[in-house]
């Protein structure tokens, strides 16, 4: 490889939302600039959560790529597929839970985060708890060398390395070991003041019309101190200041002074956030509305996206096999 290679991915299981825009999509997008990217549609991984409701995923699927093709990612520069489309994942994560010691999985710190985050789904699984093994396999199946990750997915990547080390050890020097590119953005928080996540519905997703997105925002939390306009707020423990300050930089210090001193209320200061959110995702939505109306050109860039993925995959796959004897 000429460039760094990167693989990322989301689960298709609802629509994407300001969370995901902050924590990915903007990054994607400068990434594809500088390194060989892989972007696809988790959709294996979104199964093992919504199996007992699969019927929107498809829906979803196709929901997800609109946004990322809206909001900047360009299928000339970057690889967008979806997972199932690739059959040499599963044959790449199959081979690695042969060679994956089971108390690796266990120890994840990240799948008891899970469970209780996703407490009204019945996660208790066989593919759950393999869950990382896929994601291995998702990265290394492309060789890649670079993964955009949170903090909170350190976890997950660091197991992926050990089933790297794991298999060069036993059989050949293939893999990499992905390093990771961890994610700069201001921590976004849902509208009720939790981590913003489809499974929680305390989103805003960026496809919401103008009406819904003010509607969602006059819901959020504020400073519970603030009980009256007369009584001075404080903005570092409000939810609605947060949103200002990644949003409305440049008039985050007259917002900080309106809430200090009591001359403008929550209320109004939450339709100032609702104005900036819809002046942000507008254009994006004029592009998506295009798409909609031609879905056909993303089936076109999926089975492209598919059919350049899959030469990188069975290359893989093919080495692999021959080293385990299959």
């Amino acid at each position: 490889m000429s460039k760094e290679r990167i693989l990322s991915g989301m689960r298709p299981t609802g629509m994407l939302h300001l969370g995901n825009l902050l924590g990915a999509l903007d990054n994607w997008k400068k990434y594809q600039d500088q390194m060989e990217c892989f972007f696809m549609v988790a959709d294996w991984h979104a199964l093992m959560s919504e199996y007992k409701n699969p019927k929107d995923l498809k829906k979803f699927t196709i929901e997800c790529v609109k946004d990322w093709i809206a909001f900047g990612l360009d299928p000339e520069k970057s690889t967008i597929f979806i997972q199932s489309d690739v059959k040499e994942h599963l044959e790449l994560a199959a081979i690695f839970g042969a060679l994956t010691p089971i108390p690796w999985l266990e120890r994840n710190p990240t799948y008891k985060e899970q469970l209780q985050e996703l407490k009204d789904k019945d996660i208790f699984t066989y593919a759950f708890l393999g869950y990382p093994v896929l994601q291995a396999a998702d990265i290394l199946l492309y060789k890649a060398t670079k993964v955009p990750v949170g903090n909170d997915q350190l976890p997950h990547l660091e197991l992926t390395r050990e089933i790297a080390r794991r298999f060069n050890f036993l059989y050949k020097d293939v893999f990499p070991e992905p390093q990771p590119i961890l994610t700069q953005m201001s921590r976004l928080m849902g509208l009720d003041n939790r981590k913003m996540s489809k499974s929680y519905g305390n989103m805003i997703a960026l496809s919401e019309t103008e009406e819904q997105i003010q509607t969602k925002v006059k819901t959020m939390v504020t400073d519970p101190a603030r009980v009256r306009l007369k009584d001075p707020g404080h903005p570092d423990v409000c939810n609605v200041f947060a949103y200002h300050q990644i949003f409305n930089a440049k008039q985050v210090d007259e917002v900080r002074a309106w809430c200090e001193g009591a001359t403008v209320g929550c209320t109004d200061c939450k339709a100032k956030v609702a104005d900036q959110l819809v002046d942000l995702l507008k254009p994006a939505q004029e592009i998506r509305k295009e798409l909609d109306s031609d879905e056909k050109k993303i089936e076109e860039i999926l089975a492209a996206g598919a059919e350049k993925a899959r030469k990188v995959a069975q290359k893989t796959i093919e080495e692999v096999k021959g080293l385990v004897g299959l």
